[in-house]
């Protein structure tokens, strides 16, 4: 074994070329000196006042301290500064946007830990509208994706309520779904191929855009919701979609979960896969979006009921219009008491306020304080047993618990929160965290659902992921992270436990 003044010399020949070579900086230790003859030294940030916004979450929930936060500005970067860390035994924690909600994305407090950013990797690589596909780098964010292929002609799918911040990377990383994944499918269905640099410093380059290729493992479904566990995503394909000619936007009351429930069955056989997205919103979420509105924001209906549904229908064909099979269905339900009242916009402007309101609900709970957050799923036609079977749980297990819920009911995928009932003390609430934990969880298992449907795991639910993942199946995740990174350089503690043998 090699001490670690030596190891780190070692460490700067492997990773540093002839061209980057460059007097070390006085202020920052050899280490981190190693990483800027890579990056460059404006781009190696160890002063805690330029790293703060690395090191913790948007709700300050895993506040952290790096080692240093290093900034690359392309593969080869990336993966020589993995080399460089892999070699002195130093953690990686790949981040993107920092969006996250379950602390995978922030280091530890041990201060080890290095956070690669991939914020300088924002480059649209191609736009290809005859092929329908897009090749990112992991820094772009999804907005960004979706003007590029809107100035061709195209749509990208994949839309979020941080679609401004959140990033290629952590999208593909988390997997994530969005208000259209009813339509379009989540993050996994929608990526064609990754460029990932693996432990070793070694790049997988597969960023092919074929619909078909049948030659073994499909080995980007690694990486695809990995968290950041197994390699660093540094750009990655997406499929591209003909760009709606018509949408038709509606914000519906409705008397009950399964009357939403009925609501999108009956829309799914009028207008087939142009429901494109259907969100439940409880009464409790819309009130609090009120209570720390927007300029703008208003309560859509008069006698609002304790449900909405608010949903899109679009159509990509300039010969279809289905605005009046929407009607139908919304006088049908009317008339037999499942939709008690329903706006339709009347315009692009109109749509987007009522949107409006369903996004800027994360942000309302975070001004209204301290709240308990989950992301499950259960099947479709489960989701108002779910919603019965915790509601009165929760119920029992604190008088007066405010339930946050709302999501994206057509995949099942509810975003089931918590905050504290009047009166409460903060820190007595979120005493009871685990407890509200073990009953949430419990409820969607018991129902087969999943306890985590697009945040991930991260370092919030890992207890809760080995209680409920089976076995088998976390055993052999094990198996793959050790096949891939022996050494534990990426995110460890993240998703999967650490070993018990830290990595040497």
């Amino acid at each position: 074994m090699f001490d670690q003044e030596t190891r780190v010399t070692q460490c700067r020949e492997i990773a540093s070329g002839p061209a980057n070579r460059s007097i070390m900086p006085n202020h920052i230790d050899a280490f981190a000196a190693a990483l800027a003859t890579i990056v460059g030294p404006a781009h190696v940030l160890t002063v805690p006042g330029d790293t703060a916004r690395y090191t913790s979450d948007w709700r300050r929930n895993f506040p952290g301290s790096a080692r240093a936060v290093v900034r690359p500005a392309s593969t080869q970067e990336v993966a020589r500064v993995v080399t460089l860390c892999a070699a002195a035994g130093v953690a990686v924690v790949p981040q993107g946007g920092n969006t996250g909600l379950v602390g995978g994305s922030t280091p530890d407090v041990s201060g080890q830990e290095v956070v690669l950013s991939l914020d300088r990797m924002t480059a649209v690589r191609s736009v290809d509208p005859l092929d329908n596909s897009i090749t990112l780098e992991a820094g772009c964010t999804v907005l960004a994706a979706q003007q590029a292929a809107a100035a061709a002609g195209r749509l990208f799918a994949l839309s979020l309520a941080s679609e401004g911040s959140a990033t290629v990377g952590g999208v593909v990383s988390t997997n994530a779904g969005g208000e259209q994944v009813l339509r379009y499918g989540n993050t996994r269905d929608l990526t064609l191929g990754l460029e990932v640099v693996l432990a070793d410093g070694s790049v997988l380059a597969q960023l092919g855009t074929l619909r078909k290729d049948n030659t073994g493992y499909d080995l980007k479904q690694l990486f695809i919701g990995g968290e950041g566990t197994l390699g660093v995503v540094t750009a990655a394909s997406f499929k591209l979609y003909a760009q709606p000619r018509k949408v038709v936007t509606v914000w519906a009351a409705v008397p009950t979960p399964l009357a939403a429930v009925d609501l999108l069955a009956r829309l799914t056989d009028a207008v087939g896969e142009r429901v494109t997205a259907f969100e439940l919103i409880g009464r409790q979420t819309l009130v609090q979006v009120l209570a720390h509105p927007l300029d703008g924001m208003r309560e859509p209906l008069d006698g609002q009921g304790p449900w909405a549904v608010l949903f899109d229908v679009s159509e990509t064909s300039a010969l279809m219009d289905p605005e009046p099979a929407v009607h139908g269905v919304l006088e049908a339900a009317m008339e037999e008491g499942g939709v008690s009242d329903a706006v339709i916009a009347a315009s692009g402007r109109q749509a987007h306020e009522l949107w409006a309101l369903r996004e800027h609900v994360p942000e309302a709970q975070r001004l209204d304080g301290p709240s308990i957050k989950h992301d499950i799923s259960v099947a479709v036609s489960r989701i108002p047993d779910f919603i019965a079977l915790a509601g009165a749980r929760l119920e029992a297990l604190m008088p007066g618990i405010r339930i946050v819920c709302f999501g994206h009911v057509g995949d099942g995928n509810l975003h089931y929160n918590q905050s504290k009932p009047a009166g409460m003390d903060d820190a007595a609430f979120l005493a009871r965290a685990d407890a509200v934990h073990d009953v949430v969880h419990g409820a969607a298992a018991s129902l087969g659902g999943s306890i985590s449907a697009e945040h991930g795991i991260g370092r919030l639910k890992q207890d809760a992921f080995l209680q409920f993942k089976p076995a088998v199946s976390v055993a052999v995740m094990q198996r793959i992270k050790q096949a891939l990174d022996p050494r534990g350089t990426f995110n460890p503690g993240r998703l999967l436990p650490r070993p018990v043998r830290e990595p040497s």
